[in-house]
């Protein structure tokens, strides 16, 4: 069979996971960060396998979308477990917590608006530059550079967080243009007419 993107993808989000919640609770700071990132450059290697391959697939996009946000969240879930535990800084526990979630809301926001048939590719913090900061960030702290874990989290608090108000900007905008059509009302409309014909018959 070889080596499948779908099979790549879950290598990868494994290794990111794994990695975070056995390193980052440990205060293994530079070495966790070095293992995800192997992981995670590995993660990205599906698309071109998939290309190499010609065997890309509908579900497998919406598995690797899917397995990104499982290993996004576990990198924070590890360092949040290290804050409140031996880290013990209750602050940086509770801004990893927001990156969490607010990451979450980068992806949820872009997901529901193409789900209502709307593109919303603004933002400055995009999963890529995201993932950048906060290994980077983290990989240093534990090289003694002074304030750097810090103010890594709280440019991707705030990057985040202006993605999210980008994105809702965005998105509103494009709602309310008057050529937009709203495809979920065009689809429920289709049914009811198919069930009508159906029921006609």
């Amino acid at each position: 069979m070889g080596l499948t993107p779908n099979l790549v993808t879950i290598i990868g989000a494994a290794g990111v996971v794994i990695s975070a919640l056995y390193f980052y609770p440990r205060g293994q700071l530079y070495a966790g960060s070095v293992v995800i990132t192997v992981f995670a450059l590995f993660d990205m290697l599906d698309g071109a396998v998939a290309r190499a391959n010609d065997s890309g697939s509908a579900f497998g996009a919406f598995l690797d979308s899917t397995l990104d946000r499982v290993a996004d969240a576990s990198i924070l879930a590890g360092l949040t477990w290290w804050f409140i535990g031996g880290g013990d800084d209750p602050l940086l526990a509770g801004l990893t917590l927001f990156c969490l979630i607010s990451g979450f809301m980068v992806s949820y926001i872009k997901a529901r608006a193409e789900g209502l048939g709307v593109n919303c590719d603004v933002g400055v913090a995009e999963r890529t530059e995201r993932l950048v900061i906060i290994l980077v960030a983290v990989g240093l702290s534990e090289l003694g550079v002074p304030y750097v874990l810090a103010g890594g989290l709280w440019l991707l608090a705030g990057m985040s967080l202006l993605t999210v108000l980008q994105r809702l900007v965005e998105t509103r905008a494009r709602l309310n243009d008057p050529t937009y059509v709203d495809v979920t009302r065009a689809e429920e409309r289709g049914a009811e007419g198919t069930g009508d014909t159906v029921g006609e018959a």
